[in-house]
């Protein structure tokens, strides 16, 4: 009979303790969270000095049962939920929701799912800390008051099912602003000039790229500016003025926190920020190795410490001198303590063990698992070893008054570079550079220039728009992949080869969040909220003031807003396109992806069509009208009405007026008018 009973938060992770604890305990799951405020309300009691009501979840009951009948049974019950805010308050519930008061309460939590982590953590056993349940619970309020206050707002402005969130409302304004910056950005011409040189005693030529002249840089702004360049050095000889040979180093990376890993696992794995959570839950809760039983391959996944354990480092160090030589070894830059607050889980992610390197455990984890957790072992791996260095060279070479430069660096000892390179890691060796210095003989072969254009902010990827969120201090480990999942899963944001795109809906809801709830979608208050978070669970702050504080404003903006806004309601605008059907005028609805055609006959007549604006505009290639069209995802263009016969398209609204320098058409940029062809560069003021 068990003594003592463990309630840990996943069935994944029963397997994985019960084999390091023993006959005397018995290890059961919560299956996550077994209270919760309820859906059909608000659940907080505002006159009641805003108490939360927690009911049981629906399903949970049974769970609940089980768990009551082994706490009878039990001498001691360890709480072993997840090491976070999150975790610390699905504790507390357990403790409410079993009875716990009377009983002997033991805290248990662990970075790491391994046998000695977890013993460890059974005799540093604590009561639960209020300061991190207070923190979540206010952070769960507030997302409630926010979600309950303003949805219904939008119900009745838009449409049914859509929902506003003080953290998700934020992210989509951050990817709104952006797609203005683009649609408003006009594009700067510019040049590039180089120099191919025959070098005496040398088949392949040198490549130099124009610098500037002996006063320094210069940028060239257009064609004229290439041909001055050009003409002044068409007879002036070319030498070598200087060779600056040195010696560059490069610090070995930080391990991963949550939000590095996503940005690493999207850049170079192609993985959604959802996709990249999934599979490290998994590696972190235990995977069956062959030989082993199941194991905990990496450190808790949700944190935003680079901290590494003292343990973890003396592993490491004994891995690294004996698989790659003393040399290796870093000063591990790892370990240092980061300035900024430190919240969640206070180690970074890591493999639990560094001699399961990824070549050991392969045969025993799915592909994408293995990809993952290869990415996580190189990083750390690589975090504590030594910098690499670079041999530098770069020479720069005078024709008259103008300099051209050339630049070249080679590996000179790997170091980190041995186990882990990330995407921008690029060398320029160039063997004719090594060999050039004074006495070098150079002659002009040939100039080449090309013309090129800035190029606008790139749109948020979710990788992107993850390391924004960090910067700015929104969101946390935990929320930034399900912020992100539900954006997209609201249709406020499609997500096209990897790019975040607003949709119409998303347009709308921002549009309506802006006007009436400005501090809400403010980007500094919402940090500042977070921070105030952070503070409750340091105890020096209470988390009913925060409450008290937020909810007199946003209740009064509700008030303000149902008074003031107008409708974007647009469902029953008549229009003249008849339905073949019935023969009743259809009228304009909103969908998940915006705007349709739909029969007001609903639901005897079912038919719909798409909905295709005019925007008084003809198309620029068959004098059609321009129509204003989505695609499958919901992001928007416009197209020729004739298409496929045409095929005209733009991503930016196009104007009736026709450029005036070269007789294209023009794209309308925020407050200017810009010619779609680049080389021309006409703009103009609307």
């Amino acid at each position: 009979m068990a003594k003592y009973l463990v309630i840990v938060e996943s069935p994944a992770k029963v397997k994985t303790i019960k084999k390091f604890l023993g006959a005397n305990y018995q290890v059961m799951a919560s299956q996550g969270h077994v209270r919760d405020l309820p859906k059909s309300q608000m659940g907080i009691d505002i006159e009641n000095d805003f108490e939360p009501k927690y009911i049981t979840i629906r399903g949970k009951g049974d769970i609940l049962a089980a768990l009551r009948k082994e706490v009878k049974k039990a001498d001691k019950v360890y709480l072993a939920t997840d090491p976070d805010r999150e975790g610390e308050a699905i504790s507390w519930h357990l403790a409410q929701a079993l009875k716990l008061e009377d009983k002997d309460i033991y805290r248990i939590t662990f970075n790491e799912i391994t046998k000695n982590a977890v013993k460890a953590s059974i005799k540093d056993a604590r009561k639960i800390d209020m300061n991190l349940v207070d923190a979540q619970q206010s952070r769960r309020v507030l997302d409630r008051m926010v979600g309950y206050e303003i949805s219904p707002l939008l119900w009745a402005k838009i449409k049914r099912g859509l929902s506003a969130g003080r953290v998700q409302s934020v992210a989509l304004r951050i990817i709104c602003d952006r797609e203005e910056e683009v649609n408003a950005f006009i594009p700067e011409e510019y040049w590039t000039m180089e120099a191919v040189l025959n070098v005496k005693g040398e088949k392949k030529p040198l490549t130099a790229k124009f610098y500037g002249d002996e006063t320094g840089r210069i940028d060239i702004k257009n064609e004229a500016q290439v041909n001055e360049i050009a003409g002044a050095i068409e007879n002036e000889k070319f030498y070598v003025e200087s060779v600056k040979k040195g010696e560059k180093t490069k610090k070995s990376p930080l391990p991963f926190t949550t939000s590095t890993l996503q940005q690493e696992a999207a850049k170079t794995l192609n993985f959604s920020t959802h996709k990249t959570m999934r599979l490290a839950q998994q590696l972190y809760e235990g995977v069956d190795i062959a030989g082993k039983g199941t194991i905990g391959l990496i450190t808790y996944l949700r944190t935003d410490s680079a901290r590494v354990a003292d343990e973890a480092v003396v592993m490491a160090e004994e891995y690294i001198k004996e698989s790659f030589g003393e040399r290796y070894l870093g000063n591990v830059n790892a370990s240092k303590k980061e300035n900024k607050k430190i919240q969640d889980a206070h180690e970074a992610i890591r493999p639990t063990d560094i001699a399961l390197s990824p070549s050991v455990i392969k045969e025993s984890l799915s592909r994408d698992q293995f990809r993952l957790y290869q990415l996580i072992w190189k990083r750390f791996t690589a975090s504590q070893m030594s910098s690499a260095v670079y041999e530098t060279v770069s020479v720069k070479i005078a024709a008259g008054n103008y300099r051209f430069s050339v630049a070249a660096s080679k590996v000179k000892f790997e170091g980190f570079l041995s186990v882990y390179k990330d995407g921008d890691e690029k060398e320029t060796a160039n063997s004719l550079v090594k060999g050039i210095d004074e006495t070098t003989e150079l002659k002009l072969e040939n100039m080449d220039s090309q013309q090129h254009f800035t190029q606008p902010p790139a749109h948020y990827t979710e990788a992107s728009l993850v390391k924004t969120m960090e910067e700015l201090g929104i969101g946390r480990p935990s929320t930034y992949a399900p912020t992100i999942t539900t954006l997209i899963a609201r249709h406020y944001v499609a997500k096209e080869n990897k790019n975040l795109y607003v949709t119409e809906l998303g347009e709308a809801v921002n549009n309506i969040m802006k006007k009436a709830f400005p501090s809400i979608v403010d980007v500094n208050f919402t940090a500042n909220m977070e921070s105030l978070l952070d503070s409750v669970e340091e105890g020096s702050v209470k988390w009913k003031e925060v409450i008290r504080n937020f909810y007199p404003d946003l209740n009064e903006a509700v008030k303000a807003a149902e008074k003031e806004l107008e409708n974007v309601k647009i469902e029953d605008e008549v229009t003249d396109v008849i339905c073949e059907q019935c023969g009743r005028n259809m009228v304009i609805k909103y969908g998940p992806h915006g705007k349709f055609l739909g029969c007001p006959g609903f639901p005897d007549c079912r038919n719909t069509k798409p909905y295709l604006e005019k925007i008084g505009v003809k198309c620029p290639k068959c004098g059609k009208e321009v129509v204003m069209k989505k695609t499958k995802k919901g992001r928007r263009y416009f197209g020729c009405e004739d298409n496929p016969q045409c095929d005209f398209m733009s991503w930016q609204k196009p104007s009736e007026k026709s450029c005036p320098q070269c007789g294209g058409y023009m794209l309308e940029k925020g407050s200017k008018l810009v010619c779609a062809d680049e080389s021309c560069g006409y703009v103009e003021g609307k």
